[in-house]
């Protein structure tokens, strides 16, 4: 960990523009709940997103449609109780945003209030522009979310790779500095080809954190299950696995399972 995150108690949206300006890299998991919080925050992780992939991984939905904005509370409100010095921000899931900002102002304000979280997050960008407006004039931090949007996985019809032709790169950029412009203090640039991510981030003043966006942007991001090796189904090519947790957990549970069949579990010593 380097001198400069020591210096820092708590990070706030300003010491994420101060880690930019500075040329300090933000280091960005996912977390839904209180156990592993806790274990990545004082490992010394920046921030810590409380992502609608909790559909994914902790409720086994094919996509991250059907979570609801009241299970997004439970899962940031458990998060919230295990930081002391990470930034938790928070996806407001699908259908709570996009058609109605005044709908988007009411769910944000149950996310701050009702979990104590720092900031939320929304996927889109012109066409949810006046919902990113109303949030944040009500002085809530918004992370904006750009290129592959995984609400927006129907309409897509694909995981693949987002603004590879011209046109929809120039729009990314234009969506891009219509967020920064806007007010919010973030950026995630999701699946994009590098080049393009590190002219959003050269030419924007706010932080860019990439995932499948290339080593150019400000910071990175992962879902924590999937860095941690828990799930051997998904490998796309941005993913680095710096633990086999799947096999070590199997490993261990057959482990516990054989010493409870043999009675070698609990031993005297493991008793009252």
């Amino acid at each position: 960990m380097s001198k400069l995150k020591n210096d820092y108690s708590r990070i706030t949206t300003r010491t994420l523009a101060e880690f930019k300006a500075k040329g300090e890299k933000i280091a960005m998991l996912t977390a839904y709940d209180f156990t592993m919080a806790g274990i990545i925050d004082k490992a010394g992780i920046d921030v810590i997103l409380v992502g609608d992939s909790a559909s994914n991984v902790m409720a086994g939905h094919e996509t991250t449609l059907p979570i609801t904005l009241d299970q997004m509370i439970y899962h940031a409100t458990s998060v919230v109780r295990g930081v002391e010095r990470a930034l938790v921000v928070v996806d407001l899931p699908f259908g709570t945003y996009q058609a109605d900002s005044k709908e988007a102002l009411r769910s944000a304000i149950r996310i701050m209030k009702e979990s104590g979280a720092h900031a939320v997050k929304l996927e889109g960008g012109s066409q949810i522009q006046e919902s990113i407006q109303r949030i944040l004039k009500a002085g809530i931090p918004v992370m904006g979310h750009l290129g592959l949007t995984p609400q927006s996985i129907y309409k897509f019809g694909t995981y693949s790779v987002r603004a590879k032709e011209e046109a929809e790169a120039q729009q990314l950029l234009n969506d891009a500095m219509m967020l920064e412009k806007a007010g919010c203090f973030a950026i995630v640039l999701e699946k994009i080809p590098a080049k393009l991510a590190e002219k959003v981030t050269q030419t924007l003043d706010i932080p860019i954190i990439g995932i499948g966006a290339g080593g150019e942007v400000d910071g990175q991001v992962l879902v924590v299950n999937d860095m941690l090796g828990m799930n051997k189904e998904f490998s796309p090519r941005f993913l680095r696995r710096y633990l086999d947790l799947n096999s070590d957990i199997s490993k261990a549970v057959k482990a516990y399972t054989e010493d409870v069949k043999n009675q070698d579990f609990p031993k005297p010593e493991e008793q009252y």
